[in-house]
């Protein structure tokens, strides 16, 4: 008898750890559910639930719904394609487009991780937003526009000490926690791998080519190997290896980073005058959208810089906006500070803190705490204790392009290069001038993909040595923040246009009273007009526009005596004996522009 207890047992324990491996063929196949698509889709997109267990390996474990769309091409070639976006905790649907663009033949299968913003439960944690708004906020702080509801508050991005356990991160942590009432250890890369592999079954495709981007290049790896037989191929964008010790390894991937971009020694001057003399900024709180005060440390900058090599818009401004702060030009913070607060909504933070505490915390052991990502991902991960998961050792047989970008300091195309040796057949491209995300940025990325997918084969169809966007040589722009204000708030332009106006009618009547003392009218009419039309000229040749983040075209600084000379004749003309009383309004807008734009915009 005791024999046979003893197999029975045996046979059981077998069959839950069977349940991540083999979900399809140790469970009856997964319901599915439709539903309306919960954001603007192609044309011939539906959208719909995965049913799945929140816990393959509990019994009796709750049922929760994983988001998905789907995509069907007019006349389908080959396999279709899914596709995971990154995070942990970033949406997919809302990426529909773009990547039906990359794979406009085949059929597009778009799956959102479990606990994401399109599945049920939705992990969000609007009180870690909060916790980290409170907890490293200036201790002097004071909003601008007060709003009695909601009450402001001030939006951290300051870097501190470990919070205590007693600290509003910490305690904001153990809210979150325990509202969501759900069972943490089944949001984890093992789950979302097995996801995709019963979701697959359940649409009954015989194979497809998995896409993954960041976080999800390990979940789409992991789905691969526990199915083999559905795998054609894969995409890998800016691959992250399993147990990889990126908190740990953060600054230094970093630092190797500005040193490719040769801006490493300007770097390190910007934090070592930042820490010791912090920033305040105005932005908006992303919870409220009230206006608050920031107080940024150079180790906070440092982390902004880092978050900011995803952003294809940022990117370009970054080797300019290192010098300028190196310089003391701190008011060019001011757009990645703006970028911060919506990067505070942008994931899933449940999601995001169940997945990195289990499986990506575990290999680090968070010595460095400069970067406040790393701060609060330690903080959060103290306080939850999950256990952490076992080793995947996820390969795979199938053909894998690896696509990096060359300024990559979350993914290091070094990394990611030499876990290519790891994969039999697997292949790896690095994108120039192109940061976190290739796909995102690079055209010649996107088309390489499509390549891919029509044959492993085949080689790039583009030059990916030829980057997609030029820096931003910081010699080629005047370093203000006015631009960058002047494009969310026009009107700070009105000095600039009553100045071009009356500049224009100085000329006209300087001209026509020339005989009559109009002499000195008609020259501060010329000196404002060419200063304006220089102006204007320069603007217009700009290639780039991302530049006016970080400045303008230097002829504006050069050619802005122009308009101090137009002014200054404004005051002798109107001041002069018997000068018409009208002449007063060119002379005080002459006076009030020359302040505008030395004072402020220079």
């Amino acid at each position: 008898m005791p024999g046979w207890k003893t197999a029975v047992s045996l046979i059981a324990a077998s069959v839950t750890l069977m349940g991540l491996s083999a979900p399809a063929s140790a469970r009856a196949r997964a319901d599915m559910e439709e539903r309306p698509c919960p954001v603007a889709v192609p044309e011939g997109t539906t959208c719909g639930y995965l049913l799945v267990p929140e816990r393959r390996d509990a019994y009796q474990s709750d049922t929760i719904k994983v988001g998905y769309a789907i995509r069907k091409a007019a006349s389908p070639v080959g396999e279709p394609v899914v596709f995971m976006s990154g995070g942990p905790g970033s949406a997919s649907i809302p990426l529909t487009e773009l990547i039906t663009s990359i794979a406009p033949d085949r059929d597009v299968v778009v799956i959102e991780q479990r606990g994401g913003r399109w599945s049920e439960p939705r992990l969000e944690c609007p009180e870690i937003v909060d916790g980290v708004l409170k907890d490293l906020a200036p201790p002097t702080a004071v909003t601008a526009d007060p709003s009695p509801s909601p009450p402001p508050v001030t939006m951290p991005i300051t870097a501190t000490p470990a919070p205590a356990p007693n600290g509003a991160m910490g305690l904001a942590a153990r809210t979150c926690k325990a509202r969501l009432n759900v069972d943490l250890r089944g949001y984890r890369t093992q789950e979302i791998a097995a996801d995709v592999v019963e979701l697959r079954r359940s649409l009954g495709y015989d194979k497809w080519t998995l896409f993954g981007v960041s976080y999800s290049t390990r979940a789409m790896l992991l789905a691969a190997a526990m199915d083999p037989d559905g795998a054609k191929s894969l995409v890998l964008d800016s691959y992250l290896p399993e147990r990889s010790p990126w908190y740990d390894q953060a600054m230094g991937a970093l630092r190797s980073t500005l040193d490719r971009l040769g801006v490493t020694d300007r770097f390190d001057r910007a934090v070592e005058n930042i820490n010791a003399a912090p920033v305040t900024l105005a932005t908006r709180d992303p919870l409220t959208l009230s206006r608050v005060m920031v107080r940024l440390t150079g180790d906070d900058v440092a982390t902004l810089l880092a978050e900011s090599f995803a952003d294809p818009e940022a990117l370009p401004i970054l080797p300019a906006l290192v010098d300028g702060l190196a310089g003391g030009h701190t008011d060019l913070l001011q757009p990645l500070v703006d970028a911060a607060g919506g990067a505070l909504t942008s994931h899933e933070w449940g999601l995001y803190y169940a997945v990195q505490c289990q499986d990506e915390a575990p290999a680090n052991t968070f010595a460095d705490r400069r970067l406040f990502t790393a701060d609060n991902d330690a903080t959060v991960c103290s306080e939850w204790r999950l256990p952490p998961s076992g080793e995947e050792g996820a390969i795979t047989q199938a053909p894998v392009l690896i696509l990096a970008g060359q300024y990559d300091p979350t993914t290091p195309s070094g990394a990611a290069s030499q876990a290519t040796e790891n994969l039999p057949g697997a292949r790896f491209e690095e994108f120039a001038g192109v940061g976190h995300g290739v796909f995102l940025a690079s055209e010649c990325g996107r088309r390489t993909i499509s390549a891919f997918l029509a044959d492993p084969a085949a080689p790039a169809p583009c030059d990916p040595a030829v980057s997609p966007r030029a820096m931003v040589d910081p010699g080629s722009v005047h370093f203000t923040g006015a631009a960058y204000t002047a494009v969310g708030a026009p009107w700070v332009l009105a000095p600039l246009g009553a100045f071009a106006l009356l500049s224009l009618l100085q000329v006209v009547g300087g001209a026509l009273t020339v005989r009559r003392d109009g002499l000195l009218t008609l020259l501060a009419g010329i000196a404002g007009v060419l200063f304006c039309a220089v102006a204007a000229w320069s603007v217009l040749s700009v290639d780039d526009e991302v530049a006016f983040a970080v400045g303008i075209p230097p002829i504006i600084f050069w050619t802005s005596p122009l308009a101090v000379v137009s002014a200054g004749l404004s005051v002798v003309a109107a001041f002069r004996e018997r000068a018409p009383g009208v002449l007063i309004l060119p002379a005080a807008t002459g006076l009030v522009f020359a302040a505008w734009l030395v004072g402020w915009v220079l």
